[in-house]
């Protein structure tokens, strides 16, 4: 790539010092204060940079540049897409890459020790925003907010721009050798990107992680795949034993299960008639017994036709000393080899790794590192108690999901999930899941420790609605052997990859309609995150099918009050769901 002038590059991709997407719609220009962001003519985005005062810039550009790729799991399998990309020296030691695809943009620094480049998004008060309050482990709500208030903040944010447009600001492409960024509210009411800690290497050149734009409709956001796109390479040559699916889990109506050898056989039995590959012995199974240890469980999973895999304590833990193992198997790289090459030969599948420290540079390569050791020995990875994505999984497919959600395990801990949890289920499409795989551990219908105030219908859509490569579900053996047939058949059917992804209606803490292919079948869910009935009009001739569908609703507005199953019947135009309701549909097979 040749280093030329801004005059050079009047008949490129940078004219006007402005990038535009390849549809047009949208436009990136570089000014000396920062990027102003704009979609069809009207400015959304204002993001501040210290790039200072230029009378012109070097750049370097491409023509328009197409990709393709894969996933093993996520919102499609096939990925492709035409980007504008340019690099532009905006001092003697920094220059800045920036890339405009039809969905957003994406840009990053190159950059000395001593020459950061301070970046804040300026997003005024009155414009609805949705953001975290930063945690180590990512388990918290996203109120909608209308100012901005002091504090720091997690990716994702999700803000308003106007009617029916939106952008969602997160980071990518995290290297082992820097620290992952947070947003932080300054005096001025900015929003200014910040690093957890300093790089690692003490060379001079730093190439810093993508920040991320999605810019669109809501439609737009929720099936962006920019934060895996702006990666588009798979490190692992061949990922055909990476299989994601659906997997019976102890944790939830068991916190201290997996001691136990006859309950642990419960669950493995349990995914053996439900048709799921696989299972998940939590915490504690070095510890297990009665009638069996960790050894006796896996010969009766492999007698069972089922997969295991196991839990590992990070080495830390949120809950101080004596806090559950294993421990410290995987800290250190011999430790790993040695953990990971007797779990290849023991037969285990894959690995729920807790307990995560902050997102320091050091942190971020041990989670990398994870990631190879265990591709190397044909490990499935579940990170827990952890970081949120980060576009990993395209380059280390055998990361299945990743949890960074206050999901139904905090059914366990506290009673604030009961009221919380509707309208928090109908802000996670439009937040948390739209970067990657979520490991909320759905579909639950009867109580843990706190009630759920959801309907059944709610719950049976979850499954659908969030996307994960392993899909943990949650609830005892019971609750889903006293399913109807047609709903259990749907449960053991259920895909956890999936070809294509639609957003056909909703709005954060509202409503979501998502509908999700795997083949020739669309598999819908709706859920409803209000206290009052709701009429929806999802837009379903975004499917483009005309045949017959089964359907799911609610019997009532009351949890445990059923299902209503209506089969062989053509696509409602107008549903009405529940308070706290939901639906399911699943289109047949050609």
């Amino acid at each position: 790539m040749a280093v030329v002038l801004l005059t050079a590059c009047s008949e490129g991709i940078f004219v006007d010092n402005t990038v535009k997407s390849p549809d047009g719609r949208i436009a990136v220009c570089l000014t000396d204060s920062g990027l102003n962001v704009s979609r069809d003519g009207n400015p959304v985005q204002f993001i501040r940079i210290n790039v200072g005062k230029h009378d012109s810039f070097n750049c370097a550009f491409d023509n328009p540049v197409y990709f393709e790729y894969e996933m093993v799991s996520g919102k499609r399998k096939k990925i492709s897409g035409t980007f504008n990309s340019i690099v532009v020296w905006v001092s003697d030691k920094s220059l800045i890459e920036l890339r405009v695809q039809n969905d957003g943009l994406a840009y990053r620094f190159y950059q000395t020790k001593g020459d950061r480049m301070e970046v804040t998004y300026v997003i005024p008060d009155g414009q609805r925003r949705w953001a975290q309050t930063l945690k180590t482990d990512y388990e918290g709500f996203y109120p909608m907010q209308t100012e901005s208030r002091r504090g720091k903040y997690g990716y994702p944010m999700l803000t308003q721009y106007g009617d029916n447009l939106f952008g969602l600001i997160t980071e990518s492409d995290v290297s082992g050798y820097m620290s992952a960024t947070h947003l932080a509210v300054q005096e001025s009411g900015e929003y200014r990107v910040e690093y957890m800690s300093n790089p690692v290497n003490d060379g001079d050149l730093i190439l810093t992680p993508f920040n991320i734009l999605i810019l669109g409709s809501l439609a737009d956001v929720v099936e962006s795949t920019l934060v895996t796109d702006v990666i588009g390479r798979c490190s692992i040559e061949d990922t055909s034993w990476i299989e994601p699916g659906l997997s019976s889990w102890i944790y939830w109506a068991n916190n201290h299960g997996s001691k136990d050898f006859k309950k642990v056989k419960e669950y493995i039995d349990l995914a053996a008639e439900m048709k799921w590959p696989y299972t998940l012995i939590d915490w504690e199974w070095d510890e297990m017994s009665n009638g069996g240890d960790i050894n006796d469980a896996l010969a009766y999973a492999r007698s069972k036709g089922v997969k295991v895999n196991l839990w590992y304590n990070s080495g830390t833990s949120w809950i101080g000393p004596g806090a559950p193992g294993p421990q410290d198997r995987l800290v250190t790289a011999d430790a790993r080899e040695k953990e990971m090459t007797r779990l290849e030969q023991m037969g285990v599948t894959g690995i729920k790794v807790d307990f995560f420290q902050p997102d320091s540079a050091g942190m971020i390569q041990y989670y990398t590192d994870i990631l190879k050791d265990a591709a190397r020995h044909h490990l499935l990875v579940d990170f827990h108690g952890c970081t949120v994505p980060r576009g990993w999984n395209c380059a280390w497919p055998n990361l299945m999901s990743m949890e960074a959600v206050y999901g139904a395990e905090w059914y366990n801990n506290n009673p604030r999930m009961t009221n919380a949890a509707p309208a928090h289920n109908a802000t996670l499409p439009f937040t948390r899941n739209v970067i990657g795989p979520m490991d909320y551990t759905p579909c639950t219908f009867s109580d843990s420790q706190h009630k759920h105030i959801t309907t059944d219908c709610h719950e049976l859509a979850l499954p659908i609605l969030f996307e994960s490569g392993l899909q943990h579900m949650a609830d005892r053996p019971e609750s889903y052997r006293a399913l109807p047939k047609t709903v259990k058949q749907l449960l053991m059917e259920l895909p956890a990859a999936w070809d294509d992804t639609r957003l056909l209606y909703g709005y954060p803490g509202e409503s979501a309609v998502i509908a999700r292919r795997s083949g020739d079948r669309w598999f819908i869910a709706g859920i409803n995150g209000t206290a009052e009935p709701m009429e929806v009009k999802p837009d379903f001739d975004r499917l483009d099918y005309d045949g017959i569908v089964t359907l799911f609703t609610d019997k009532g507005s009351e949890p445990g009050k059923g299902f209503d199953i209506k089969t062989g019947i053509r696509i409602p135009q107008t549903l009405t769901i529940p308070a706290r309701g939901g639906f399911v549909m699943v289109t047949q097979s050609n």
